[in-house]
């Protein structure tokens, strides 16, 4: 979504080379699917080895999230695990996969994670790897995290539903065409009108509710308008002086997103809300939630920092 430079100083914060690498990727993974050259899995849990691990894993995560569950067969927890991530498969309905990889049998695929003990379950996101949890947690635990995958999936446009082999996938609808409201919006904040702005994508949200685009435009105005006028220098300061402050968190972060301090800006707030519990530590993950908007979802950066506030959270 094109924003006005002038206004948003976001240049710097989004490495370009790593975008247009992982834009090539997923072609690339893409490409291998369409020509069949990545065959339809056998059913919704796979056993994978170091062989088949690229086509399996690395390049399905592309079409779907791909749940990594290392084990062994002389681990007690991990057969205490297996059935529930099993049973949650099939409940999940193809909107993601599980992959078994046996350590033994596979130790470079071990190696590869930075496996220390097991169980161990990380999940791939389009080709990146990410660690879930390790040990062999209760059902309702591991529910959460995999509704929070589900969640930084979509985020990422990761949407597709796997289908084994013999089962008909459906096609997939086209996106909707862009609002021309935008334009409005762009002039109102090249303007520095923060109130018209806003007004403006919530003219396109009421025609088209739940508009991407719009969303993340709602928050690139929250933002100016938090950080219009705001001395840098003053601000880290104050969150320097009150590290337990949400509004003085908040505004460092802030400042730290437009200087192009990407990382340091989401690991202020989850921090926090590690830290907090309660109504402040919702308005904490509020906040940050916003600044991933702000980046964009497909940014490796939000990719890893979600799973950070999952574990922040759980």
């Amino acid at each position: 979504m094109p924003i006005p430079p002038s206004k948003v100083p976001m240049r710097g914060a989004v490495d370009l080379a790593a975008v247009a690498a992982a834009r090539q990727a997923q072609a690339a993974s893409q490409e291998r699917i369409a020509s069949g050259a990545v065959p339809p899995p056998a059913a919704l849990v796979i056993d994978v080895n170091e062989a088949d691990f690229q086509t399996a894993v690395l390049d399905r995560s592309f079409q779907v999230p791909v749940v990594v569950d290392l084990w062994a067969e002389w681990c007690q927890p991990c057969k205490a695990l297996s059935p529930v991530l099993e049973r949650l498969a099939a409940e999940g309905a193809g909107s993601w996969l599980l992959a078994k990889v046996d350590v033994d049998a596979n130790p470079r695929v071990a190696q590869a994670f930075d496996v220390q003990s097991i169980p161990a379950v990380f999940a791939v996101i389009k080709g990146q790897p990410m660690p879930l949890f390790q040990g062999a947690l209760p059902e309702a635990q591991v529910r959460e995290y995999l509704a929070e995958l589900v969640r930084v999936a979509t985020a990422n446009g990761v949407t597709g539903i796997v289908t084994p082999a013999g089962v008909v996938e459906p096609e997939a609808e086209g996106e909707p065409d862009g609002d021309p409201g935008f334009d409005a919006a762009y002039d109102a904040i090249e303007a520095g009108d923060w109130d018209a702005a806003e007004n403006a994508y919530r003219v396109v949200l009421a025609s088209t509710p739940g508009d991407a685009d719009a969303i993340a435009g709602l928050a690139q105005v929250a933002l100016l308008r938090r950080t219009d006028g705001v001395d840098p220098a003053a601000a880290v300061a104050a969150a320097a002086a009150e590290p337990d402050s949400l509004p003085s968190q908040a505004l460092a972060a802030d400042l730290e997103l437009l200087g192009g301090q990407v990382d340091e800006a989401f690991a202020r707030i989850i921090d926090l809300v590690r830290r907090t519990s309660g109504a402040e530590r919702s308005a904490a993950r509020t906040h940050v939630l916003g600044l991933f908007a702000l980046v964009g979802d497909s940014d490796p950066r939000v990719v890893k920092a979600r799973m950070s506030l999952a574990n922040a959270l759980f």
